[in-house]
């Protein structure tokens, strides 16, 4: 199923990214559909599975599509930036969705959040509730990563935690409308004109911290994020892609997690605060290895960590100074 351009802008376009998640997309799909209503439509781009998923979803297309799905088929795998800037020049819309593989529209999902960019106009970024299929929420509104934030997701201590909350990452949940500095991607409404502002998303980052890195550059040009808690989508963390999943086992990451760290820090703090962060990271980590050896077993380090925050330098920090 291919594409064809649009002579008018559309309402929406709901951009979704398979790599290796037929069941998943088709599980999404069934919740979206019966949301789209008429100007709105959902580009699919397979990031070079080569699983057969991508034969598989074009099956189900075959039956169950309409002329409301599009389908386009990366030569190559280029990421979560990468592939959602493939499927953001598509077609013309004055909004954009990006839209996890892993996640479930609840009913009225997009209508709140459409209804949301009308209500508050200067919010470049709007994001809904994500929760649990138990409906218990999932923290979605972040502070920026920041240097010191780092001594405290590798200290993973509560003391440090509390003592500097001021530089911690997560959010409260908040009930109501809230303006953080950044959402998570994982559901995310974009405004046209937030493109045409600051540009697609940079696609030096394969996966991990381009979110971020967004909204630092949609805030910086004017606008604000809005989370809209009305609007809920279910959200499978993990289901498309193993890191979660590692981090919690403590396994080694893969290379692309530093690879983008290295390119967050360096591009935000410059060299010498990239180098400054792994610094607090290592005595956050000193922390957490203390407290091990005191007997404590929830020792928050990955595998090959202290090494690979150091290895993957090279290659994110050229690309960084081609900019």
């Amino acid at each position: 199923m291919t594409s064809t351009s649009e002579r008018q802008p559309l309402e929406l376009l709901i951009v979704i990214i398979n790599y290796k998640t037929a069941d998943l997309i088709i599980d999404c799909l069934k919740t979206v559909l019966p949301q789209l209503e008429a100007n709105q439509k959902v580009v699919i781009v397979d990031n070079a599975s080569g699983d057969g998923s991508s034969e598989i979803i074009q099956q189900w297309l075959a039956q169950n599509g309409d002329d409301k799905i599009d389908f386009i088929q990366s030569d190559e795998n280029t990421g979560f930036s990468g592939g959602n800037n493939i499927g953001i020049q598509h077609c013309a819309a004055d909004y954009y969705l990006l839209l996890n593989s892993d996640t479930l529209l609840r009913a009225g999902a997009l209508q709140q959040m459409l209804a949301a960019a009308q209500q508050y106009p200067h919010a470049g970024l709007i994001s809904p509730r994500l929760e649990w299929p138990d409906e218990t929420p999932q923290i979605s509104c972040f502070r920026y990563h920041n240097p010191v934030s780092e001594l405290i997701g590798s200290a993973s201590t509560g003391a440090i935690t509390k003592l500097l909350s001021r530089w911690d990452v997560p959010l409260d949940i908040d009930p109501e409308p809230s303006f953080p500095e950044w959402t998570s991607f994982a559901c995310v409404m974009v405004r046209r004109s937030v493109i045409d502002d600051v540009g697609l998303m940079d696609d030096d980052y394969f996966l991990y911290y381009e979110d971020v890195d967004y909204c630092r550059s949609v805030r910086a040009a004017g606008w604000s994020i809005v989370n809209i808690p009305s609007a809920r989508v279910v959200h499978l963390r993990g289901g498309s892609s193993p890191v979660k999943k590692n981090s919690t086992l403590r396994k080694r990451l893969p290379s692309y997690v530093y690879e983008s760290r290295t390119r967050y820090f360096a591009k935000h703090y410059g060299i010498a605060g990239f180098i400054f962060t792994n610094l607090l990271w290592h005595i956050g980590n000193l922390i957490a290895i203390l407290r091990k050896w005191g007997g404590k077993d929830d020792f928050p380090t990955s595998a090959k960590a202290p090494i690979d925050i150091w290895k993957n330098l090279s290659s994110p920090l050229k690309s960084y100074r081609k900019n």
